[in-house]
Formats: C-alpha cells, structure tokens, sequence
C-alpha cells in the first residue's frame, strides 16, 4: 500500500513538472470561490443522493433516519479518501457506525454489502455511457476495447460476487475458520456467518429496496457530473453538460480500476489529462481540475475524519468508565 502510494506520489509530481506548476497554480487559483460551490454540491448532491441509495437498502422496521445515514456516508467517504485503505475502509466504517445507532449488525453488513454490489453495476453501466459520449464527440476510438474488456471483466466478478453472497460464503468461510481454529470461541462465527447470509438475501429479495438503490446510485452518478461542470465554467473551459458527464465517468473508472492506490493520486491527475486532452482542455487546467477535486475531498474528508474520532472516542471513554464503575 505504502509502495503504491509512493508511486502515485512520484506520478503526481511528474505530471505537475510536465504540465508546468505555475501555470497549473494560475489556473487552480482562478477557480475562486466556484470551489465553495464544487463543495457544497457534492455535499448536497451526490452524498445525499449514495445515502438515499443506503437508505431505500434498510427494511422498514430496521431502518435508521435518512438524516443518520446521510453523515454515516458522509464520514465513510472521507475514510475511504483520505485513509489508506484501498478504498475499502469506509464501507466498513459507515457498516460500524450504522450497527453502533441501533441497526442489526447483520442489516447493517448486509446493507453495505448490497450496496457495494450493486453500486460497481450501475457504475458499468456509467462507464459504458461515458465511453460511447467520448467516441461519440471526438471520434476516437481507442478507448473501447480496454473499456468494453474491463467492464466485461467487472460485470462477470460482480456476477461472481453476487452469486456467492446468495450462495451463503459467510457461513461456509466461519465454518472453514472454526474447524481450522478448532476452537469453541470460533463456532459463533458459523451462526454469525449465516445471520449475515440471511440478512443479505432478505435485502436482495425486496425488489423495491434493490431498484430504488440502483436508481438512487445512477442518478448520483449523472448528476454528480454537475460539480466538474462549475469547475469546467469556473476555469473558462468548454462547460457542456456532455463533457462533464465524460470526465466523471472516466475518471471514476480509472479511480475504480486502481484502487489499491491509496486516494488514487497520481493517477486521477493522469486521468484527467489524458481525457481533458482528448475533449480539447488544455493538461494544465485538466490537472487545475483534478486539484479543485483534491480540495473538494480534503475540506470535506478532515472534518469528517474528525467526527469519526470523536465518535469511537466517545464510546471508548464511556466503556473505561463502565469498566472502573464496577
């Protein structure tokens, strides 16, 4: 983790070098106070709309308010943006923190669960509309095949992933822990194990539940877009709702397909770029663009980061008082 983030990093600075510092800087700074508006929307739009996605996932008796789940998601993003932790951590964060506020610890993992599943769908299916608008608008072609194979790629191991959640793989990997541990204390993971299979094929079989989610996500996905068209009208750029749409999918894309990057620097920068390049916007206000989205994630991952601390701190003070209570 730490190699490739290292690599990212030397990656970053190459491509600020090539494309001229000074100029990026020039360009990064006329953006003015649209990077306030690039915030807000992302807070606004495409966090409410995810947590909205979560929220539609939760059966009704077991479901926390819209407003919970909203920081939850919140806090998750800034965890998987800012940590190192393969884009991973957060899920896991928001799954604790959803448990924490009274939700059932297998809804709470099984909503998550469902929610990444179907999330990486409707994102392939994003992708594939970012690709035919790019071909589509400058004719170049050389994008499908690599795309048109990764989402190939994507769809057979979300199918994979999906048939195996519905297949039980909790409950078989507790038993193969236990009977490797041969241990009592690890039996519980079997029962646990098959609680979490449960949950997730109750959340799978509420139809309503599956298409509200999947179109909650697309519609963040689309109209997530919106954020890079102010920053594309803050720096004078060729603001189409087109190409906005077109760098949001291909650089969520690249962000997927290189995960294990921490915070994908490097190659966000790269992607923005490469693809900024092909639509007509010069590199160094593609790479300006890629830091008003590095901004846009540190203003809203730190305050975050920092709400999830307090969090955890609060609890673990309130368990050592418990704990010298008795």
């Amino acid at each position: 983790m730490w190699l490739l983030g290292l690599a990212g990093a030397a990656l970053f600075t190459f491509l600020l070098v090539r494309q001229g510092a000074p100029q990026v800087g020039a360009a990064f700074a006329s953006a003015g106070w649209a990077i306030a508006g690039v915030v807000i929307y992302h807070l606004v739009v495409p966090v409410l709309l995810d947590a909205l996605a979560w929220w539609a996932l939760f059966p009704k008796p077991e479901r926390l308010s819209l407003w919970q789940l909203f920081w939850m998601r919140w806090i998750g993003e800034s965890v998987s943006t800012l940590v190192p932790s393969a884009a991973v951590g957060g899920d896991v964060v928001r799954a604790r923190l959803a448990a924490l506020r009274g939700a059932p610890v297998p809804t709470a993992a099984a909503s998550v669960l469902v929610d990444i599943t179907l999330g990486v769908f409707v994102q392939i299916g994003f992708t594939l509309l970012g690709l035919s608008l790019i071909v589509s608008v400058t004719g170049h072609q050389g994008f499908i095949r690599p795309t048109l194979m990764g989402a190939v790629i994507g769809v057979l191991a979300i199918i994979g992933f999906y048939v195996v959640q519905r297949l039980g793989m909790f409950r078989f990997v507790g038993k193969m822990i236990s009977r490797l541990a041969n241990a009592d204390d690890w039996h519980s993971l079997v029962h646990s194990g098959q609680s979490l299979d449960e949950a997730i094929r109750r959340q799978y079989a509420r139809r309503r539940g599956v298409t509200g989610c999947c179109a909650w996500t697309a519609a963040s996905l689309v109209l997530g877009s919106g954020e890079i068209w102010i920053a594309l009208h803050s720096l004078s750029l060729h603001a189409t709702v087109v190409n906005a749409v077109i760098l949001q999918s291909m650089v969520l894309t690249i962000r997927s397909a290189v995960f294990p990057v921490p915070g994908a620097l490097g190659v966000q920068e790269g992607g923005y770029v490469v693809i900024g390049n092909l639509l007509g916007i010069p590199g160094d206000a593609a790479f300006a663009l890629s830091l008003i989205a590095r901004v846009r994630e540190l203003i809203l991952g730190i305050p975050g980061l920092i709400c999830w601390q307090m969090i955890e701190a609060r609890r673990l003070w309130r368990a050592r008082l418990a704990t010298n209570a008795r």
